[in-house]
């Protein structure tokens, strides 16, 4: 009963509120910053692959700009762009990939907004450490009791959504890949995580960031190269995987069957929910990351943050998806006639993409394949997820309550790798999605703090370039 009474919060969640909620913010700063996306994308790229460095500049509190976009990434690159893009495919059809390319280019101008405001409203605490994140944004729209009630709220659904059961889902899905490439038992695969994260937790934020800015750009690297190289191998698919996703886009009827109105409000609340679980723009999550940074003005970390929606969405996402597209639903694919029942019998969500991967080069290094990246991928996410649930505990209760909260916390990652509940991953989803109503009600409220700061980055990198 609980189950479904989820399941219907979240279709209506998806299926309205969060697609009217993420265009509407992501069209509202586009149109504000004059596509801040557009017009700042060169300066973005050259802040982030200008300045990186394995080893980050040491700093008394919070990160360097580098670390803190390779925190946000770590949190965004997640079992999203494997599991969550193989879940819109099935359920939404290759369609599904375009709206998600449409949510991720608004959701750069919403990420640059969250970035700036994190930023604007951060603070040092009593013990020297840094403070940010929407909470400290909502309570400065909004003074008094609402504005306490709306960053209450979002708090307590993001310490559930993903210091607990968002953590539960990403090392379920080490455990079970890991299982069906290399056959080790699940248990197993829980100690070794929890020994690790054990590790990483008590180091605090300067060990989070120092492995997070060598872990992002090797998982990065690992998958980019692999995607690439089955895409290679089907090149003569590909025109006809581009044409799919384009046209499935707005005609998906044919591929998940239903009238045209029902197929086509799936395609798009796909797009919209796996596309908020892939890059988390307007979820509120990663700003606590670029909170952190150390940068002369808001708007540079705004800029930086944009590339991680572009990163994650555009490029990990895309090669994934269209690794799955070109070897499963073009002629001759296990998908090509839709999803009949022998289909639905042999994939689903979580073995899509090592079933594809694996049609290309063979079952068993496409599985171990997957199953390493995906490793990566849920690993990141969750010291990144683990981060911002503390930051939040750390508001709600106190920097004492920050020991309680690793050991839940640590439970919840181990729970996740022995079992699998549709009501774990149904929880995770509603309470990602409530997270963006506070955040957006506080990101419209503070418009003008946001306009404010694209135009001073404006100047002042109009006048660097004059000189």
């Amino acid at each position: 009963m609980l189950l479904s009474l989820v399941s219907t919060i979240n279709s209506y969640l998806s299926d309205y509120v969060l697609v009217i909620l993420l265009m509407g913010v992501g069209l509202w700063f586009s149109i504000r910053t004059r596509f801040v996306q557009v017009r700042c994308f060169r300066e973005g790229m050259r802040r982030v692959f200008g300045s990186i460095k394995l080893f980050g500049d040491r700093h008394e509190s919070g990160m360097s700009s580098f670390q803190a976009l390779a925190t946000a990434i770590a949190a965004q690159v997640g079992t999203g762009n494997i599991v969550g893009a193989g879940g819109a495919i099935l359920t939404g059809g290759p369609g599904a990939i375009f709206w998600m390319w449409v949510f991720a280019f608004f959701g750069m101008a919403t990420i640059y907004a969250e970035a700036v405001l994190a930023q604007e409203t951060r603070f040092k605490d009593s013990q020297g450490h840094i403070q940010g994140g929407p909470v400290y944004y909502i309570t400065t729209a909004f003074r008094g009791p609402f504005g306490k009630f709306l960053a209450g709220f979002f708090a307590v659904a993001l310490v559930l959504a993903l210091g607990f059961f968002g953590c539960m889902v990403q090392s379920n899905s080490i455990s079970s890949t890991f299982s069906t490439a290399f056959h080790i038992p699940q248990w197993a695969v829980g100690i070794v995580l929890v020994v690790i994260c054990t590790f990483i937790f008590l180091g605090g934020v300067k060990r989070l960031a120092a492995v997070t800015e060598k872990l992002v750009p090797i998982m990065a690297a690992i998958f980019l190269l692999g995607s690439l190289a089955v895409l290679v191998l089907r090149i003569t698919s590909l025109p006809a995987t581009f044409a799919m996703i384009f046209r499935y886009a707005f005609a998906p009827q044919s591929i998940i069957g239903g009238g045209l109105g029902y197929a086509l409000k799936t395609a798009i609340s796909q797009g919209a929910k796996r596309g908020l679980i892939s890059n988390e723009a307007g979820m509120g999550s990663t700003p606590h990351a670029h909170a952190l940074a150390n940068v002369p003005s808001p708007h540079d970390q705004g800029v930086v943050a944009m590339m991680g929606v572009f990163i994650d969405t555009f490029i990990v996402l895309t090669l994934n998806a269209l690794v799955i597209v070109s070897v499963l639903y073009t002629p001759g694919g296990l998908l090509q006639h839709g999803y009949t029942a022998e289909a639905a019998q042999l994939v689903n969500s979580t073995n899509l993409a090592q079933t594809a991967f694996g049609a290309v080069l063979g079952s068993e290094l496409g599985a171990a394949f997957v199953a390493i990246c995906l490793f990566f991928f849920a690993f990141s996410t969750i010291l990144g997820w683990n981060l911002f649930g503390k930051i939040n505990v750390v508001y709600l209760f106190g920097h004492k309550a920050t020991v309680v909260y690793t050991v839940v916390a640590l439970v919840f990652i181990f729970l996740g790798t022995i079992s699998s509940s549709d009501l774990v991953w149904g929880l995770s989803d509603l309470f990602n999605q409530l997270m963006v109503i506070p955040n957006a009600i506080a990101l419209f409220a503070l418009t003008g703090v946001v306009v404010k700061s694209a135009r001073r980055g404006e100047r002042a990198a109009a006048s660097k370039s004059e000189k």
